[in-house]
């Protein structure tokens, strides 16, 4: 029988536009913050699993060059990919060679330095995660634009405006304002986002994500050594993962990202999670908001809201502390930061310490029911891991 995990340490570096520092300096960030979190030092880590993407930074193996910088070596390590969605498939790597029993404690590492190529040239590189020969080379095809198409859609067929975007923008500025590892930590009104410049019809600079540098950590433990190390582990209680087909117009709903759906639906089953109801059982939640409309459809994705009604829970502030569900009260991807691979092992990071009750005065989460949800997806909806936190096994 799998054996429980749980989270016993948890780091997070500032994230924004970091020339500052190497890469490796950067991961350093994080993992000290999580060795000292969890009362443990580099030789308790049995392996150690990287998240990142990094095509457009110069160490071509990162996880050799990090590890020999932290005083990891020779532990085994080995880098994943799942674009966007990189960070959660490491923690479901880390989670199942723990469960397993191939080690007791493995240190998971989520690090992107996006900034060391022009932005021009960041944004060509994203573009091609989609379907190269058929989106990219013969359309065009640019990130923004993928989620500008999303974004007409829905609100074609559910009445949604351009202020109804921005509202996420602004709440997500507003909490990432408290947030002193946010890239961004000003406040914007509505009419601020609505003067941005548009950078592809309906969404705007405001609308979008940045590119970020950043890093993120988090050690896990098997539960024994867990219960050894703290009196506060966090559990990961459920892992769902889905995907979808590369080539958009082989998708069956636009309007949906089938790879998120079918992630919750196997989180919520096997985390006992009425999937009609989740809200019940959630007290906040982290979603891969890389632009507004992504956030909305995350809403509905996960049983939040019904088809079409995601845009009223922002309408009604519901997503706000003390709302329905408080949503990406780190500031998420679009204030918080977007290092690509960074971006799941950071969810991770910021609700273990929501559930604790460690956050900032002002963006902390009432907790009553003890469980958070993380939402990560990768591409255009490609890969999608949901994650279940919780403070019971």
């Amino acid at each position: 029988m799998p054996r429980r995990v749980a989270i016993v340490g948890v780091g997070h570096s500032r994230f924004g536009i970091r020339h500052d520092v190497s890469l490796a300096e950067l991961a350093w960030e994080s993992i000290k913050q999580a060795l000292d979190d969890a009362g443990v030092d580099q030789k308790d880590i049995e392996y150690v699993v990287y998240a990142n993407v990094g095509v457009w930074s110069s160490e071509p193996l990162p996880a050799v060059v990090i590890n020999e910088y932290a005083g990891l070596t020779p532990r085994g390590t080995v880098r994943v990919e799942a674009a966007c969605a990189s960070g959660s498939a490491a923690i479901k790597l880390g989670h199942d060679i723990v469960a397993s029993g191939q080690a007791d404690v493995v240190l998971v590492v989520g690090v992107e330095k996006m900034n060391e190529s022009p932005t021009p040239i960041v944004v060509e590189l994203i573009g091609r995660a989609g379907n190269y020969f058929w989106e990219f080379q013969s359309f065009g095809l640019t990130f923004p634009g993928y989620y500008a198409l999303y974004a007409t859609a829905y609100m074609a067929r559910y009445g949604a405006t351009e202020e109804d975007l921005c509202k996420v923008a602004v709440k997500n500025h507003y909490y990432a304002s408290m947030n002193p590892k946010a890239h961004f930590q000003r406040r914007i009104t509505v009419e601020d986002c609505m003067r941005s410049r548009y950078i592809a019809w309906p969404l705007k600079l405001y609308d979008c994500s940045p590119i970020s540098d950043g890093s993120a950590a988090v050690i896990l433990a098997s539960e024994e050594v867990a219960r050894k190390l703290t009196d506060t582990p966090v559990w990961i209680k459920a892992i769902g993962y889905g995907s979808d087909t590369s080539n958009l117009s082989k998708r069956e709903d636009f309007l949906s990202l089938r790879a998120a759906v079918e992630a919750a639906r196997m989180a919520y089953r096997r985390a006992g999670i009425d999937p009609d109801n989740p809200v019940k059982y959630i007290d906040v939640a982290e979603v891969h908001d890389c632009f507004t409309i992504a956030e909305v459809l995350a809403y509905e994705d996960l049983g939040f809201a019904r088809r079409g009604e995601g845009v009223k829970l922002v309408r009604e502030e519901q997503t706000y502390v003390g709302g329905l569900i408080p949503v990406n009260l780190s500031g998420g991807l679009k204030a918080k930061g977007h290092p690509i691979a960074a971006t799941g092992v950071s969810m991770a990071v910021e609700l273990v310490r929501q559930l604790r009750q460690e956050v900032e005065r002002g963006r902390q989460a009432p907790i009553r029911k003890g469980m958070a949800l993380a939402h990560n997806v990768g591409g255009t909806g490609h890969y999608a891991y949901v994650t279940i936190y919780s403070l019971e096994p």
